[in-house]
């Protein structure tokens, strides 16, 4: 072998003997972490660079903490540390530690999802905007829902959803219940939101490019064309371009009712528009396009799965409880019992010291509501659906 040969191959192996070193050290430094006034808390790291994060979410029946956490909190306590979404994590399965995490928000805690995330979300997702951002789309988006839900029409339109849906079960011998409501929560919202029905073909558009995104959102972040997470950013922008002509035609639409003020026929039809969503979210001043299209996103996103799952759990635990369908007390136990959110995602902005523990700053913060909601100390026969327990 020539000299020359000899010296590229010790400079790669080199390379590669120095990259491992590196990504070793990064990943094990934190747990040299010595801390003021506190102790970071017990807990493993797993192995270098992935952590215990497959472990983490291997998936687990709804009403069960899982192997990974049952196995941990078992050998460090409810609060414990780990290594989760390539960045070093305190996990709180504590209900008095998860509260004050959430009521601490934008003082010593702050969103913290991961970053791939933030690529299929979009930049100004209020599910990743943090700060005077993050409050600004979060007062926006209640004062957008409170006026929406206080129209007469707002409870008619689902009356009608619901209506069309159970008119398609007539000639079925079976339904497969959670796509149905899966699709009774997709075109509420559609409705509510874009002012769409079922029967328009923007809403089988934008249904299909959402089902993509969906797939890809808790998928590998590999952006390799024909990943499901590469197929979720290009979703995520088709919907953004229908979502931005149904808004321009919706301007359009605007225009001419403004230009045509002596038709009454059409100002009836202008005020009538101006009771629905979009119209009232065109006139919002503070909101950008860019927002404004990523809070239409948002809204399918924070209600299509929770709200259809909610009502996937209701139906399958009040067929194992007929006493319980009699008087239909079930809608917070389906959520504990449920576990429709499992954790959020925080992260620490400063060194955070909480009865004896330390949470340095920058690390990652998991507040855990699957723990706290099975855990056999707060609830009784925790494992149990029991309706009767919140009277």
């Amino acid at each position: 072998m020539a000299e020359g040969d000899s010296c590229w191959v010790v400079v790669l192996v080199g390379g590669v003997v120095g990259f491992i070193v590196v990504v070793v050290l990064n990943h094990f430094w934190p747990l040299l972490f010595k801390g003021k006034g506190g102790t970071v808390p017990k807990g493993s790291f797993g192995w270098p660079l992935l952590g215990e994060t497959f472990s983490f979410l291997k998936p687990h029946s709804s009403n069960s903490v899982g192997a990974f956490l049952h196995d941990h909190c078992s050998r460090y306590g409810k609060v414990f540390k780990s290594h989760l979404f390539f960045s070093p994590t305190v996990v709180s399965c504590d209900p008095e530690l998860n509260y004050f995490i959430l009521q601490s928000e934008g003082k010593l805690f702050e969103c913290s999802y991961p970053k791939p995330i933030h690529g299929i979300l979009g930049k100004v997702s209020m599910l990743v905007a943090v700060g005077d951002t993050h409050k600004r789309l979060r007062n926006a988006a209640l004062s957008l829902v409170t006026i929406t839900k206080s129209k007469p029409e707002f409870l008619h339109d689902i009356e009608d959803i619901a209506i069309q849906i159970l008119d398609s079960w007539e000639n079925k011998p079976q339904v497969i219940f959670c796509e149905e409501a899966r699709k009774f929560t997709f075109n509420v919202i559609v409705k509510q939101v874009l002012g769409l029905t079922p029967q328009e073909p923007e809403t089988s558009e934008i249904l299909e490019d959402f089902l993509t995104f969906m797939r890809g959102l808790i998928s590998l972040p590999l952006y390799i064309p024909g990943t499901p997470y590469a197929r979720a950013v290009q979703a995520r922008s088709r919907i953004s371009s229908t979502v931005k002509a149904i808004v321009e035609k919706r301007r359009a639409g605007r225009r001419n009712n403004n230009n045509d003020d002596d038709d009454d026929d059409n100002n009836n039809n202008n005020s009538k528009k101006n009771s629905d969503f979009l119209e009232i979210l065109l006139s919002v001043d503070t909101l950008s396009e860019d927002e404004k299209v990523s809070f239409v996103l948002d809204s399918l996103l924070g209600g299509y799965e929770t709200t259809s799952l909610l009502m996937c759990m209701v139906v399958h635990f009040l067929s194992h409880s007929p006493a319980a369908l009699q008087q239909l007390k079930v809608i917070n136990e389906a959520l504990r019992y449920g576990n429709v959110v499992k954790f959020v995602h925080r992260k620490a902005l400063k060194d955070v010291k909480y009865k004896g523990y330390l949470i340095p700053s920058g690390w990652k913060v998991l507040p855990v509501f699957t723990a706290v909601h099975l855990d056999p100390s707060l609830h009784a026969n925790a494992t149990q659906f029991h309706p009767w327990r919140w009277e």
